[in-house]
This record gives structure tokens, C-alpha cells and sequence, in this order.
């Protein structure tokens, strides 16, 4: 049996309310599409971040990154120039005469160290444009941990930063301390050049 007139309108009239009701709801969809899109990358970023943070406390970068001072209750790594390496305007006296039982020291702030290779300083690893690694791209920072090489290829990195045991970290966690690091507030400072010893000397080219 052929349906009825007022059966193909009524399924004419059906169609038209939902393209109607579709045309309508489209935009908005879009909109709304539009305004959240940015909004995973922002947080993939920050659990990055927050995970290169946690990073950066188990693998000690204060150690060594952050100068140290005479707290209350010994010393302790001064927060309020964190990650900012060797400070400038410490100038350090030739280290003292050491003997094969203690072939290398440390300075009280433990941002250098006097050894074979010659006197080293701890980085300024905030993102300091002129002074840190503020014009560092995510693939300088991994290069550089990969190879033991500034900028993934310039001079040696000296001890004692232990780089040899980070070179196997995963992509995934140098950038994620790489992203933390982007958090970190700048600090002007600007770290003395290594002095080379024979070690060094005799190794590079």
C-alpha cells in the first residue's frame, strides 16, 4: 500500500526540523570545540612540568645548581637563588695543594669543585636569556644531557656533574625536568668560565 499524503509530509516535515535543529546546534558545537582545544595541551605541559619538578628533586640538582648557605640548622641550599649556579661575584682563591687520598674539594657554596680536570662551576639553569638557559630549545637540553657536550656539541660538561648516569633517561623525563625548568623564575647571573687542568687539556683537541 502507498503511504498517505499526510505520511510523506509529516516525514518531509520530521527531516526539515532535524537538518533545522542541526544547522542550529552546529555553530555552537564548534564554538565550544574551538574554546576548549588549547585547553589538554596546557594541561599535558603542566603534568610535564610538575613531573621534571619531581625529577629534579630526586636527582639532586639543588646539589650542586643551587648555592648553599649556613642555615639554622646547617647548611642548606638557598632557595632564593635556586638553580641559578655558581654565583658571579664569588671570586675563589687557587684551590689548596690536595694528595692522591684526596685528589679533589669542593667550595662551601658547592657550586665548584677543583680537580684533575682543572676548577669546574655549576650552571645557571634558570631561563635567564642572557645568563641561564633561557634561549635553550628542548633539543639543546636533551643533546646536551645525551652527548656531555654544551649545546649537544661544544665543550666537555666537567665533573663532577654526573651526566653519564642521565644520558639514560628517557626523552620523556629530560623533557620533563626541561619543561620545569621553564618555571623556574630567571635569575641574572652570570657563571664564571672552567678553568682547565692537565686532565682536560691533554683530552681536547
Amino acid at each position: 500500500m502507498m503511504p498517505s499524503t499526510s505520511l510523506r509530509q509529516g516525514s518531509r516535515t520530521t527531516r526539515l526540523l532535524a537538518l533545522a535543529g542541526l544547522l542550529a546546534t552546529g555553530p555552537l558545537m564548534l564554538a565550544c570545540s574551538g574554546s576548549t582545544g588549547s585547553a589538554p595541551a596546557a594541561d599535558d605541559t603542566a603534568r610535564l612540568a610538575e613531573r621534571g619538578a619531581y625529577l629534579v628533586k630526586i636527582i639532586g640538582c639543588d646539589d650542586c645548581h643551587t648555592p648553599w648557605i649556613e642555615g639554622l640548622e646547617g647548611p642548606e641550599p638557598d632557595m632564593t637563588r635556586r638553580l641559578s649556579g655558581h654565583p658571579e661575584d664569588m671570586a675563589l682563591a687557587a684551590p689548596a695543594a690536595v694528595d692522591e687520598n684526596w685528589p679533589w674539594q669542593g667550595a662551601g657554596t658547592n657550586t665548584a669543585y677543583a680537580g684533575p680536570w682543572g676548577v669546574s662551576f655549576a650552571a645557571n639553569l634558570t631561563p635567564d636569556e642572557l645568563t641561564g638557559t633561557g634561549i635553550w630549545t628542548e633539543d639543546i637540553f636533551v643533546q646536551t644531557l645525551r652527548t656531555g657536550r654544551h649545546w649537544g656539541h661544544a665543550r666537555p660538561i666537567l665533573p663532577p656533574m654526573p651526566w653519564q648516569a642521565y644520558r639514560w633517561m628517557t626523552d620523556e623525563d629530560l623533557r620533563a625536568i626541561y619543561a620545569f625548568l621553564r618555571t623556574v623564575p630567571p635569575i641574572r647571573n652570570q657563571v664564571p668560565e672552567p678553568i682547565p687542568g692537565p686532565v682536560v687539556a691533554e683530552q681536547t683537541p
